[in-house]
């Protein structure tokens, strides 16, 4: 049996998105209650804990990471008792309770940065990030903000600049300040003291900036951008050397670790979007004594290709050494993964096989909501819009409320989500892959994924095993997971044509997952959208 202390290694993380998972007060958004009754179909799942995306109290100007209050839980989701009576139930089944934790920035009404604002010499003046305007009054630096335009907003009462990565009414908090630093692991206490398991670190690697303030290079073509903004946004256009990443960083991780190893079987996974994401996964991850697990947008970006998701794969291995990863498809940020690679391949069968690729991969993973029922990319027209992100980059990016429409539940005009109209439309395409269809039907998406869960939490192997990559060619996926005695492989058809490889190997095929492949003598066969498992012999 597992130590329960390393229940995050391998585990399975499945993300809810509160405002859109179910709605049990009646106002057309989730809360928390809502995930609380649904908390038994999750688990049904066969996941290891859930991720809540920010419930706290806050203006929803970016929906829940801008916070005005780091320990208050937002009206619109509830109570702080329905908070607990949620982490009450969900350890009852046997879940974990991971939250958001948004450091690095917090709403403009947060009492910090209303203070901060006053003037040059409060308590608090040094808690946000300000710096004066050149000489011209224009912005001390190049820096962009992610969500458009400079990272910089004049306030006139300090008559000084101070600094935004994402919208102006979220500032940037001033970790170069040891009491801003104490501050915030302080409301992490808080709520591990409540009972959470841990916390999902929203950009973890915003936290610290350059005191200088010097200018960001520009991406020279040919160069790498950073991965997690669409490419018609202006920030991948810079290298962000000054803005994020800071090595500073580190030392803060460090103390983060150190709380949440007081509190014995808790954990972090932290967001990362970096110009080189995989190493800096590597290098938050690695010794032990910074996060536990992190993710990158290296799987959450367009880039689909068997081929590709080797060259993830091997170029994480090579920088890994003991870093853990936690990988991801989906999630709230992102055109659903069924959309963004499987656009053009079969609807019902691609998500099948791609699920199945990433519940084998070495690492933990993030399970999105909807992921599991094959969800495409809602159409959301442009008067339901809601989401500020996709407001200024309309109609090249559409932002990101095609991913977050509520989870259908049932084949009826509200998916079940809501007595009533919901805060972002249903898609009609969605309420056919409802959980209630669903059920009923044992090759459903749905039942696949059950039984795909089943099958990694039966071998250790899959679990946390090591991981060789095979040469299989570059129309197949393919790689042997290894723990003590037990050698499973695994080999995937991403692509729409059959696809066929010889085995250096010999072993016993897998056949109850709901895949189909043939093998005749030392050629394994795989139709379109397949996946193949073999026991090795040893």
């Amino acid at each position: 049996m597992q130590d329960n202390t390393f229940w995050w290694r391998g585990g399975v993380i499945y993300q809810i998105y509160p405002r859109s998972f179910m709605d049990a007060s009646g106002n057309g958004i989730g809360d928390l209650a809502g995930v609380t009754s649904r908390l038994d179909y999750v688990a049904s799942l066969g996941v290891d804990g859930i991720w809540l995306s920010p419930f706290f109290t806050s203006p929803m100007k970016d929906f829940g990471y801008d916070i005005s209050d780091y320990r208050g839980v937002d009206p619109m989701f509830g109570s702080l008792e329905d908070f607990t009576a949620l982490i009450r139930r969900a350890h009852e089944l046997g879940l974990k309770v991971i939250i958001d934790q948004v450091l690095s920035h917090s709403s403009d009404r947060h009492p910090w940065f209303q203070q901060s604002r006053q003037d040059r010499d409060n308590a608090r003046a040094d808690w946000y990030v300000w710096a004066d305007p050149k000489p011209d009054g224009t912005p001390p630096n190049n820096w962009l903000s992610i969500f458009g335009g400079p990272a910089w907003t004049f306030d006139s009462r300090r008559r000084q600049y101070y600094l935004h990565n994402f919208l102006a009414s979220q500032p940037d908090l001033n970790f170069h300040n040891p009491e801003v630093r104490q501050a915030q692991l302080d409301n992490m206490r808080f709520w591990l003291d409540l009972g959470v398991d841990g916390f999902r670190l929203d950009t973890v690697n915003f936290y610290y900036h350059d005191p200088a303030l010097r200018d960001n290079p520009p991406v020279l073509e040919g160069e790498s951008k950073t991965l997690g903004a669409p490419d018609s946004n202006p920030y991948t256009w810079q290298k962000h050397q000054y803005d994020i990443s800071r090595p500073e960083n580190l030392n803060f991780l460090k103390d983060l670790r150190a709380l949440m190893d007081s509190y014995p079987g808790t954990t972090t996974v932290g967001e990362i979007g970096d110009d080189s994401p995989l190493e800096r996964m590597a290098e938050y991850t690695d010794g032990g004594d910074k996060l536990h697990m992190a993710y990158t947008f290296d799987l959450l970006n367009e880039p689909r290709s068997p081929r590709y998701i080797r060259q993830v794969i091997e170029r994480f291995q090579t920088l890994s050494a003991d870093a853990w990863p936690c990988w991801a498809l989906s999630n709230h940020d992102v055109e659903r993964s069924a959309s963004r690679w499987g656009a053009s391949e079969d609807h019902a069968a691609y998500p099948r096989v791609t699920l199945a690729m990433l519940f084998s991969l070495r690492g933990s993973v993030c399970l999105y909501q909807g992921e599991e029922l094959g969800l495409p990319e809602a159409e959301v027209p442009f008067e339901r819009i809601q989401d500020p992100y996709g407001k200024v980059l309309w109609p090249e990016f559409k932002g990101r409320d095609g991913c977050r429409t509520p989870i259908p539940w049932r084949q009826t005009e509200r998916g079940g989500f809501s007595t009533a109209e919901p805060w972002l439309p249903l898609d009609d395409r969605h309420l056919v892959l409802a959980v209630e269809e669903q059920e009923q039907d044992p090759a459903s998406t749905l039942n696949t994924v059950r039984k795909l869960l089943t099958f990694r939490r039966q071998h250790p192997a899959l679990h946390d095993g090591d991981l060789t990559l095979l040469d299989v060619g570059d129309s197949l996926l393919g790689f042997i997971r290894k723990r003590d005695a037990e050698r499973l492989l695994c080999l995937f058809n991403l692509t729409g044509d059959t696809q066929s490889t010889r085995l250096a190997t010999t072993g016993q095929l897998i056949d109850d997952l709901g895949f189909c492949c043939e093998l005749e003598g030392d050629t394994l066969t795989l139709p379109p959208y397949q996946a193949a498992y073999m026991s090795l012999d040893s």
